[in-house]
Formats: structure tokens, C-alpha cells, sequence
């Protein structure tokens, strides 16, 4: 460890004494300067970078905003125009009902045909649009998520069963949009 000391001190330049801390900070002070940046541009660099960071900053949070203000358009304009594919599908069988009404002779099968022919333009909107029937058989189980008992009756079957529709049910794809309306078997 002396031995380490000692070349150390060997290594000064002859005019530099070791013991002497005013000429050590002196010759400290001259290589510093060199390799550390003043205190005015570490500021100006700081300073620098804080602009940058404010400006990429207010640039994020424009953004933001934009992309919150679309996301408010779209769900408006959906809840505007949800249901036009539904019109879409129902303006036919609109226009069937009202050329119906304007034969001047119709006869019991013509109007018949007609009536089928709308009810299966119905019925094609219906499913174009996801609108489902709910219609339980006789001795199905009463589900009270999609059917509604308005009365029990006696009945041979097991209880809590359907026994009549009385009203078909109807679902948007997996929401209950009206129950069937059902009798139940009483208990026995």
C-alpha cells in the first residue's frame, strides 16, 4: 500500500507538492472545465429539454382531445342512425301494405296471398336484423327470463310448465325485447 502511495506521489509533476491542496484544486480546476459544461448551458440544455417536452406534451393532449371528440361523433351518429338498417328492411313491407290497399277489386285469395307475401317480407327483415321469436312449446319449462305466465291451469303436465302461448316473445340478438306470454301447469 505505501509502496502504491509512493508512486502516486512520484507521478506529480516535480513542482506540485502533494501536501499542498491549494495547487492540487488548481490543477483540478484547469482539466474540469474541459470535459464539464458550465452551470449557463447544463440551464440552456435543461431548458432545451423542458421546451421539447412541453411541446411533445400539448401535442399528446391535442391528440386526445381529437380522439375523444371523434369517439363522442361516433356514438352519436350510432345512436342516430341504429335503426336504419332496420328501416332499411321494413320500407317493403310498407310498400306491399299500401299496394294491397289500392286493388279496387280484391277477392279473399288475392288478399291472402298478399297477406302471406308480406308477412314473409317480414319475416325476412326480422331476421336480416338479428329479431328472434321466442315461442316455448307446450311442456317446455317456464323460463321467467324470456316467458311471462299470466295464469296456471290444471293441467296433466309437469308444474311450472307451458301449457299455451298465448303471445309469441321476442329477442334482439341475445336481449329480450317482450316475454311470451304463457299459461303455466299448476302444481298438482
Amino acid at each position: 500500500m505505501h509502496d502504491q502511495e509512493n508512486q502516486e506521489v512520484s507521478k506529480q509533476p516535480e513542482g506540485a507538492n502533494a501536501a499542498d491542496p491549494a495547487a492540487n484544486a488548481a490543477n483540478a480546476g484547469q482539466a474540469a472545465p474541459a470535459t464539464e459544461p458550465s452551470l449557463e448551458e447544463q440551464l440552456s440544455a435543461t431548458e432545451a429539454k423542458l421546451a421539447e417536452m412541453h411541446d411533445a406534451f400539448m401535442r399528446a393532449k391535442a391528440e386526445a382531445d381529437n380522439i375523444r371528440r371523434r369517439a363522442q361523433e361516433d356514438v352519436s351518429k350510432a345512436h342516430k342512425f341504429a335503426i336504419e338498417s332496420f328501416a332499411e328492411a321494413m320500407v317493403p313491407v310498407r310498400d306491399s301494405l299500401e299496394m294491397a290497399l289500392k286493388v279496387e277489386a280484391p277477392t279473399v285469395e288475392s288478399i291472402k296471398e298478399g297477406v302471406e307475401m308480406t308477412l314473409k317480407q317480414l319475416t325476412t327483415a326480422f331476421e336480416k336484423n338479428r329479431l328472434v321469436e321466442v315461442m316455448p312449446q307446450p311442456g317446455d319449462k317456464l323460463d321467467p327470463n324470456k316467458h311471462q305466465a299470466v295464469a296456471v291451469v290444471p293441467s296433466e303436465q309437469e308444474a311450472n310448465t307451458v301449457v299455451a302461448v298465448l303471445q309469441k316473445g321476442y329477442m334482439i340478438a341475445d336481449r329480450l325485447l317482450r316475454p311470451a306470454i304463457v299459461t303455466a301447469a299448476q302444481p298438482k
